[in-house]
């Protein structure tokens, strides 16, 4: 289990990410399609198109972390939306990352 300082922010990337790409990769998405600041210390959450694929980017101030999750089975939950970010708290990410399956009303 990994805890989330209070305070960070943290995005989903809304749609499907190539999970092909890696720190480089998405960082740019983080950048140039969220606009957000991939070295603020934000959490950036990305998932794949089968939904099974979620990868989170961090940077700890040092460098950047990237973490994956595949399940077994199920799929994450997604914001419906193609485009943008969704901001969540860290009780929220904690719930996604322990309990996935659909949600068509998130």
């Amino acid at each position: 289990m990994i805890t989330v300082p209070a305070g960070v922010k943290i995005y989903l990337a809304c749609g499907v990410t190539d999970m092909r790409k890696g720190f480089d990769g998405l960082s740019l998405i983080a950048q140039d399609v969220l606009k957000q600041d991939p070295f603020s210390g934000a959490i950036f959450a990305f998932r794949g198109r089968r939904g099974d694929l979620l990868k989170i980017l961090y940077w700890d101030g040092q460098g950047f972390c990237l973490f994956a999750k595949r399940l077994e089975k199920g799929r994450f939950t997604w914001p419906a939306t193609q485009t943008g970010a969704v901001t969540l708290s860290p009780a929220q990410i904690s719930m996604l990352l322990d309990y996935p399956w659909e949600c068509p009303s998130l």
